[in-house]
Parts: structure tokens; C-alpha cells; sequence
């Protein structure tokens, strides 16, 4: 027996910035489970800068593109409808990788994880105890390896990824320098997220200026770099990283709606003579670690020593607004969509 659900489709790959008439949603029939399956509908369901990536076809990528066919995909918090799978019961929350953009979806037990609401709103297991949190704890602990006494600078650290470095930062002696698009996301990263001094870049519109305001806040350089922007974030960094300087390379989210390839930054020679390090990576590449994140950053949010904001949606049909409007810095903190109604 079939089911119908609405679910989103991406009517044609953006050129340049993405719009709502990129998407539309259309219903879809969602096939009874079959066995080692479960019917899940669809609670909460995130929006991720990386996506941005799936819709360009011709670029080869680490994960593939998405198809003008099929409904689009993602990280989702669901409830278990109906399981044919061992250790799953209806009624049951999960988080995986799949099944967003979707009211109801059928999909394998195997790679979703059981959630539990008493411990954090179930869309925190979306933002900071979920992919983004993940990737800002593998970033700083396995790449910038973080001193006591070192200086840290974060780009987008309002986001959900930059805003937890910035408070695992701080909490292993570190002074932490954050990024942002505005005065109100500035005053929560200086009072809450973790920031000795937070940078609102809208004032320093050019590489130059955003060195000097950057130079001004690290007087002795930058020890680690959280890149998580690119442009003349990444310049500004490598004017004022310090010897022996460490870069993860997280994103660079000013470049993601480029149709051409802006030229790298002129500085990179500072890397050699300052024996800086830079790293690329994907939170895939550190997931088998993911029992450490939790075990250090659960307890954490449990308690209210980590703070995370949310920016909220409400309705499948708004999934193609609260994507297109991460590249122009509406969410603050975490972006997510609360599709069921009862969302917890």
C-alpha cells in the first residue's frame, strides 16, 4: 500500500544566487516498507549551505548532484510511522541524511540514529548535535588542535557551525575572534557565543579594512583560522595569521553562487614563510568519531553551557526560502523547517 506526500523538487539548476522559482512542490506516492525498512514522517528538516553544490550537474563534487526528476534530499528528524526493521517501534524519533523535503518518506533502518527529546529539542539533533555541530568539533579539534593561550579567528560564526567553535574555542583557553553580518549577531556572539570580539564585516567592505579590524582584535596573529566564508575573509586571515598558524577549511559560502572562478587571494605566499597549514575537509571524514563529539558536546548542550540559536520556518513549502536565504545571512544560528505540526 502507497501513501502521498508532498515533497520538494528543484524545478532548474540556479545560475548564480538560487531564487524560489528554482523549487515547487508536487506530490509523490511513498511505498509501503519493506523489509529492514521504515515509513518515517518527517518533523523537523534542515537547509545546509552544501547543498548549494548539488545543484550544479556539471561539477563533479565529493556527493552527487541532485536530479530535476526526483524529490530533493537531506538531513531530517522523523517519526516512525511503521518499522520492519529490529530495534525501531512506531512512535520512535531518528535522524539521518535522508529523507528531508519530504513529508513521508520511506528509507532504510540501516543509517538513521534513534534521538531521544528529553535530552534536546529534536531539531538541535539537526544543528548542534547534528551535522553542523559535528563538523565544527572535528574541524577545531582535528585540524586547528587547539593551545591554551592561542588566538582563534571564525568566519560566519553566528552560523550553526562557526557559533560552536567559537564556544569549544573558548573553553579550551583560547581567545576567540568571531565574523558576522550584523550588530545584533555580534552582541550574542560576545555575550553568549563565545567571542571575546565579534567583527560585523558589513563594516569593512573590503579585504584591507576587515585586516585592520582583524589586526586590531589579534595583535599578536591568528593562531587557527575556521574558514567558513572565503573572499576577503580568507585575505584578511593569511594578512594576520601567525607562525605556525593552522586553517580548516570548512566552506566559503561568498563563492558558492559564482558562474565564474574568482581568483584565488594574492597573499598565499604568507603560508610559506609562517609555516601555516591548511586543511580541506568534510565531516564524513571524521564521523567515525562521532561517539567523542558526543560524549564532550551532549552533555554540554544538556546543561546549557553550549548555547545555539535557530532561525525557524514553518511548512514544507517554505524549505525553498529558508535555503535561498542562508546566502543572503537571514538565519541566525541553525536554519530548519518544521514540517509536522506537532514538531517537538
Amino acid at each position: 500500500m502507497t501513501r502521498k506526500s508532498k515533497a520538494m523538487y528543484l524545478t532548474s539548476y540556479p545560475a548564480g544566487l538560487p531564487s524560489g522559482d528554482n523549487f515547487a512542490v508536487r506530490e509523490v506516492e511513498v511505498p509501503a516498507p519493506g523489509a529492514g525498512e521504515l515509513l518515517l514522517r518527517t518533523v523537523w528538516m534542515s537547509v545546509d549551505p552544501y547543498m548549494r553544490g548539488r545543484m550544479r550537474p556539471d561539477v563533479k563534487s565529493y556527493i552527487p548532484p541532485f536530479s530535476l526528476e526526483e524529490p530533493l534530499d537531506g538531513g531530517a528528524v522523523s517519526q516512525v510511522i511503521e518499522s520492519n526493521a529490529e530495534g525501531f517501534e512506531p512512535g520512535d524519533y531518528v535522524v539521518g541524511f535522508s529523507g528531508g523535503w519530504k513529508e513521508y518518506h520511506t528509507s532504510p533502518a540501516e543509517g538513521m540514529t534513534k534521538v531521544d527529546p528529553s535530552i534536546a529539542p529534536l531539531s538541535a539533533y539537526l544543528g548542534v548535535l547534528g551535522m553542523p555541530g559535528m563538523t565544527a568539533w572535528s574541524g577545531l579539534t582535528q585540524i586547528i588542535n587547539p593551545k591554551e593561550g592561542e588566538t582563534l579567528f571564525v568566519s560566519g560564526a553566528a552560523g550553526a557551525v562557526g557559533s560552536l567553535v567559537c564556544q569549544l574555542g573558548k573553553a579550551r583557553g583560547m581567545r576567540v575572534i568571531g565574523s558576522a553580518g550584523s550588530d545584533e549577531k555580534c552582541a550574542w556572539l560576545e555575550s553568549e557565543g563565545g567571542c571575546d570580539v565579534a567583527i560585523n564585516y558589513k563594516n569593512y567592505p573590503s579585504s584591507g579594512e576587515l585586516t585592520k579590524a582583524l589586526a586590531e582584535a589579534a595583535p599578536k596573529g591568528v593562531d587557527g583560522y575556521f574558514e567558513n566564508v572565503g573572499g576577503d575573509h580568507l585575505e584578511a586571515a593569511l594578512n594576520v595569521i601567525a607562525f605556525g598558524g593552522r586553517m580548516a577549511l570548512c566552506g566559503m559560502i561568498a563563492l558558492y553562487n559564482n558562474t565564474e572562478l574568482a581568483p584565488g587571494p594574492g597573499n598565499l605566499v604568507n603560508m610559506i614563510g609562517r609555516g601555516v597549514m591548511a586543511q580541506g575537509f568534510i565531516v564524513s571524514n571524521y564521523m567515525h568519531l562521532t561517539p567523542q563529539f558526543i560524549a564532550e558536546v551532549g552533555p554540554l548542550v544538556a546543561s546549557g553551557q553550549v548555547k545555539f540559536r535557530e532561525t525557524t520556518y514553518d511548512g514544507l513549502d517554505k524549505a525553498g526560502d529558508a535555503f535561498v536565504g542562508l546566502f543572503h545571512g537571514e538565519n541566525f544560528g541553525k536554519a530548519v523547517i518544521r514540517v509536522g505540526p506537532d514538531a517537538l
